[in-house]
């Protein structure tokens, strides 16, 4: 009987590992590629309802009596300059929308937030809400 003492692995042995090396590596960067992104998608949308919630609560802290007229005149109308003004962080190509929907009391205001993903498309996050003077 022969027995052969070599030790080690053969050249297709070897070359099947390093393709299901890399199989498994592709799998991985592409996980990690998409989950960079949804991370910076949650983060823009946490940051634009911080952005509405700011601005309901400069709204809410404002006198009721002339604020319907306030707010169809555009003073929350925010671009990036505004935001970054009230110590904001801006969000790429940010615009912030404030319009009433109701008029009256209780009065219907209606904030909206539009920006640019990182792959450039427009995103939008709208709040309505209803504010009274009781």
């Amino acid at each position: 009987m022969v027995y052969s003492k070599t030790k080690g692995l053969t050249l297709a042995e070897l070359l099947l590992t390093a393709a299901i090396m890399a199989f498994v590596l592709c799998g991985l960067l592409i996980l990690f590629v998409n989950c960079s992104f949804l991370n910076d998608a949650n983060r823009n949308l946490v940051v634009a309802m911080t952005h509405i919630q700011y601005i309901l609560e400069d709204i809410r802290n404002t006198d009721f009596t002339g604020l319907e007229s306030t707010i169809t005149t555009g003073s929350w109308d925010w671009n990036e300059g505004d935001i970054v003004s009230n110590n904001l962080i801006s969000l790429p190509n940010e615009y912030i929308d404030t319009n009433v929907f109701q008029s009256g009391n209780p009065l219907g205001v209606s904030v909206m937030v539009t920006w640019q993903d990182r792959r450039g498309r427009d995103r939008s996050r709208e709040i309505q809400t209803l504010i009274t003077d009781y």
